[in-house]
Order: C-alpha cells, then sequence, then structure tokens
C-alpha cells in the first residue's frame, strides 16, 4: 500500500500550497491599497508639473529673446543714418567719422563702444573720446581735442600738448606766447614711443615759469634740454641762462634780480650761470 509522498514532482497534482508563514504586522504593512497608490501617482505628477511647467515657460522666453535678438541685429529701423560729432575744432567731422569706423549700414546694436572710443582716442589729436547711441538710427561721437601748449623745435616746429603729444608740424610764421622748447631730435615727439625725457623737462620748467606769475615768463625766448647738466635758457636778448637739474623756482627768483641789475648796470652780459647754490656767475661780452 502507497503512501502519500510530501515531495512535489513534475508529475504530482497540482494542488494549493499551503500559507505556512505567519502574518506579522511587517507583512500586513507591505499591502498598497488603490488609494496609497494614486495618492502617489497624483504626488509624481504634480512634482513634475511643477517643474516641467517653469522650464518650459523659461525656454519659450529664451526662444522670443532669441527671436527678438536677432530681429534687433537685422532689422533696417536700426541701421545707423547719422552721425553727429562734436567738440572737434581742428578736425574736421568727416576725419572724426572716418577714424571710429561707423560705416553706412552699421547696426546701431553691432558697435562695440569700446573699440569705436580707441579708435578715436588713436588720433593724435583726440584726448578723449565718448560714443552715445540714440535709437533708434543715430549716433553721436564726443570728443575732446589736446590742446597746444607750446612749440618744439626737433628738426622743425611742432606743437605739443601739456603731456608733451606731438600735434602736429607748424609750417607758417607764428609768434608764440610761452618759450620754445629745443634741443630736440624727431625721436624725443615720436608718436609710438611717446614723449622722451626731455620733452618732460622742458614742459616741467614751463609750468615752473608759468605758475611764477612775473614778468620773467616774457622775457625767456627758449629753453633747451639738449644739455646733460640741466636745461639752459635763453632771454629775449640773447644772454644764455645756466640753470641746473634742481631747484628750479628759487634759481629762477634769483634770476629776475640778476636780469634787473644787468639792464640797470647798462653791461653787455653773455652768460649768467645759476649752478651754484650761493653764487651768480656772469660772463660779459664785448661789444
Amino acid at each position: 500500500m502507497r503512501t502519500p509522498s510530501a515531495v512535489i514532482t513534475p508529475r504530482a497534482g497540482r494542488g494549493r500550497l499551503a500559507d505556512l508563514a505567519e502574518r506579522g504586522p511587517a507583512m500586513e504593512r507591505q499591502r498598497v491599497s488603490r488609494a496609497r497608490m494614486a495618492r502617489r501617482v497624483t504626488r509624481r505628477v504634480r512634482w513634475v508639473t511643477t517643474r516641467a511647467v517653469p522650464i518650459g515657460i523659461a525656454l519659450a522666453v529664451l526662444g522670443a529673446g532669441g527671436l527678438g535678438a536677432l530681429w534687433a541685429l537685422t532689422s533696417p529701423r536700426f541701421t545707423v543714418t547719422e552721425v553727429a560729432v562734436t567738440g572737434a575744432s581742428r578736425l574736421r567731422p568727416e576725419e572724426v567719422v572716418a577714424a571710429s569706423g561707423i560705416g553706412p549700414g552699421t547696426n546701431l546694436f553691432r558697435l562695440d563702444r569700446g573699440t569705436v572710443v580707441a579708435r578715436l582716442e588713436a588720433l593724435p589729436l583726440i584726448r578723449r573720446a565718448e560714443m552715445v547711441r540714440r535709437f533708434p538710427n543715430q549716433v553721436t561721437l564726443a570728443v575732446e581735442e589736446r590742446r597746444p601748449f607750446t612749440l618744439a623745435h626737433a628738426g622743425r616746429l611742432h606743437w605739443i600738448d601739456e603731456q608733451g603729444v606731438n600735434l602736429g608740424a607748424e609750417t607758417r610764421a607764428v609768434a608764440p606766447k610761452a618759450p620754445v622748447i629745443t634741443g630736440l631730435a624727431p625721436a624725443d615727439l615720436s608718436a609710438d614711443r611717446g614723449p622722451s625725457a626731455r620733452v618732460a623737462t622742458g614742459i616741467s620748467l614751463l609750468r615752473v615759469l608759468l605758475r611764477s606769475e612775473t614778468t620773467l615768463l616774457q622775457q625767456i625766448s627758449e629753453i633747451d634740454v639738449s644739455r646733460p647738466d640741466g636745461p639752459v635758457l635763453y632771454t629775449v636778448d640773447g644772454i644764455e641762462v645756466r640753470l641746473g637739474a634742481d631747484d628750479w623756482e628759487a634759481r629762477l627768483g634769483r634770476l629776475q634780480g640778476v636780469l634787473a641789475q644787468v639792464r640797470s648796470g647798462g653791461e653787455a652780459v653773455g652768460t649768467i650761470d645759476l649752478r651754484f647754490r650761493d653764487q651768480v656767475v656772469l660772463k660779459t661780452v664785448t661789444r
């Protein structure tokens, strides 16, 4: 007589297997109800929506902005039709416009302010420049020109400003209101390297003369900066004044008194040497 086998085999019957495990609290909580599942799905949809909608709006705004920028950069409405120039007196307005690089058909939004200003300030006669856009199709170029300060002789006469920048040659006969700086070579006024130390010396001494507020400035016709021991002045009467390399204000004060004595004495003096601290050396000439 056969007894029932406890081993399940492929040929055994398909009976229902008994659930032999005990259902504890942990297993009971593993059941997910339909209501809970619906809540989970709702939360996920809400999370995606709260992030997807702003992203979509941002992409739409960026797309619209891109189309707007493309329209502004290509629309004939913003093509520059007028370029005004202010502050120019020695330069002609057309020269300023040509130097700026703003040509026909230029779009107002494509203009680079820094590039335009750099081009204008590269001109020797322009000290400062500014570019102002005036919508929809106008540009104003405001320039401040360099002002002539005095004449400098470097092979020929040139006007220079207070920084020693060469403003161009003077071909006409002029009566300068300030002493001419001499003893220079063309390289001293080179635009590539800028004013040399000798030019700076002459300008510094001329400023001291201007600050003195005396009649001495009208008595000096030339400042020679070619000598290594300091600048030499020449008076309108042809007297050579060796000033030395420092303490110019004190020595110029002494010079004014010496010149007054020379004129009152009636003696012909060729050279006045002020390089010594407590001594003035005069060299007379025979007439």
